[in-house]
């Protein structure tokens, strides 16, 4: 089910359904859009979920961006200097 969630979100989708902005983990979700070099998406998430009177984990989601973000710079640091 996470999974799907994360490709939902990744793909740019219309919107999050309630039971996705419920069960989501929000750390992984932000985990996924820092190792693929997005931006932080929490403000996109947290208005798709507020719609469903449910609630994005702002801190949970960006200390997963931050991880997956350093973890992707240091990926692509590498290849810059080639």
């Amino acid at each position: 089910m996470r999974y799907l969630i994360v490709c939902l979100v990744l793909a740019g989708c219309a919107g999050l359904s309630e039971n996705e902005c419920r069960s989501a983990n929000w750390y992984e979700v932000g985990d996924r859009d820092g190792l693929n070099g997005n931006p932080p998406r929490i403000d996109t998430y947290a208005y798709q979920c507020e719609r469903h009177n449910a609630q994005a984990s702002r801190e949970q989601y960006l200390e997963g961006w931050w991880m997956g973000n350093a973890t992707y710079r240091d990926r692509t640091a590498g290849s810059e200097s080639n």
